[in-house]
């Protein structure tokens, strides 16, 4: 079984290569994802190397082969479920389930994996909008709902539907749960920019003017 931190490192990995398209992941972006030393990741990429879980090069990056890859969409498959499951069992809010997952994405077995995407009716996506990975998958799907570009990219007149939220933290996701702005939420590009770094848009009858680095963070499709 491979162990906390190895799971770790190669969900972290995956996601900062998936996020970048395809390219190798730095040392310094896993140690600023893990919160961990540059040192500390030069001794574990070693490590996963070793066991044949990723490519490392020096000065060039790391990339995790094929068995890295799907164990890393296995502990993404489990995170995003458990998120799922909290928010529809237990009533949880989308800015509380990522901590809770974190812990649990560890413990739980593949069966009960299984039986919780089941009880689910197979959902395609987490509460974030993040695509859940199939049992079999090999790699994370491409959105299927144009959901392809950010918030900051729409221009004036734009109607839009937030599909994805990229940045995960509760902060943020209280925020924009304080703006109105959970996925679903349909809208209208009012203005971008507005002069003032600020987009603003409007949502059934509020207006509405949000910073255009917290829209770079957005991800939505056409309404």
């Amino acid at each position: 079984m491979p162990s906390l931190t190895v799971e770790n490192y190669v969900k972290t990995i995956e996601q900062i290569t998936t996020g970048q398209e395809g390219r190798p992941a730095t040392t310094g972006q896993i140690a600023a994802a893990l919160g961990v030393s540059p040192g500390t990741v030069t001794s574990m990429l070693k490590t996963l190397d070793a066991a044949r879980l990723a490519t490392h090069r020096p000065y060039e990056g790391v990339a995790l082969t094929r068995a890295g890859r799907m164990l890393a969409l296995r502990v993404i498959r489990r995170h995003r479920l458990i998120e799922l499951f909290l928010l529809k069992t237990l009533d949880m809010s989308w800015d509380e389930v990522h901590d809770e997952a974190e812990h649990m994405e560890h413990a739980v077995s593949d069966l009960l994996v299984e039986r919780i995407d089941a009880f689910l009716g197979r959902p395609e996506v987490d509460p974030h909008g993040d695509p859940i990975p199939r049992a079999d998958a090999v790699s994370l799907s491409d959105p299927a709902d144009g959901a392809t570009r950010s918030l900051a990219e729409c221009g004036e007149g734009n109607a839009f539907r937030l599909a994805r939220v990229l940045d995960q933290s509760s902060d943020f996701l209280r925020y924009l749960t304080d703006c109105g702005l959970v996925l679903g939420t349909v809208g209208t590009v009012e203005s971008n920019p507005d002069g003032a770094g600020l987009m603003r848009i409007r949502l059934g009858r509020t207006g509405l003017a949000i910073a255009l680095d917290a829209a770079d963070k957005l991800i939505v499709a056409d309404a």
